[in-house]
């Protein structure tokens, strides 16, 4: 197969897991593997831009990593929000718009005003979608479909005896 057949996707999603335990394989405090995926998120992300990409899912803090120590959980909230503002001018640049999908509870103030900035900043861009999943779990996730499924069962079961 040549390269000219290869078909791009139009949408990316990626995991990014891991950051940790490599530094932790390098000798390194975890929160280093944080701070050296920031260049590779911002290459991968100006990148699928360039080249077209209609999305980019990134899923990049779930309800799970909540039960990390409580150290490296106020660090990942610090370090999203500033990794965010250091680098948005260079996504807004590039017309990438940004949205943020997730539960809003938990995550401190500072990080969700970050967040609606940022949404805000880029709401008008007409390039490559980057939905940054963050306090996300597929366990939650099960759990809410679940309950609207059984609201929608009440109601239903409520107008038949009305």
């Amino acid at each position: 197969m040549d390269e000219s057949s290869l078909e791009i996707p139009r949408r990316v999603a990626i995991v990014m897991d891991g950051n940790g335990r490599w530094a932790t394989r390098q000798g390194l405090p975890r929160i280093d593997g944080h701070k050296a995926g920031e260049e590779a998120l911002t290459d991968t992300v100006l990148s699928c831009a360039a080249f077209g990409r209609e999305a980019l899912a990134l899923y990049a803090f779930s309800t799970e990593n909540w039960k990390r120590p409580v150290d490296e959980v106020r660090f990942l909230m610090s370090f999203n929000r500033d990794m965010l503002d250091r680098r948005v001018g260079a996504f807004h640049e590039k017309n990438v718009k940004i949205r943020f999908i997730g539960r809003k509870g938990r995550i401190p103030s500072s990080t969700l005003k970050k967040m609606r900035e940022i949404e805000d900043k880029t709401r008008a861009n007409q390039g490559m979608r980057l939905n940054i999943c963050f306090n996300y779990g597929g366990r939650a996730e099960l759990v809410d479909a679940v309950k609207a499924i059984a609201v929608e069962v009440d109601e239903a079961a409520e107008a038949e005896v009305h």
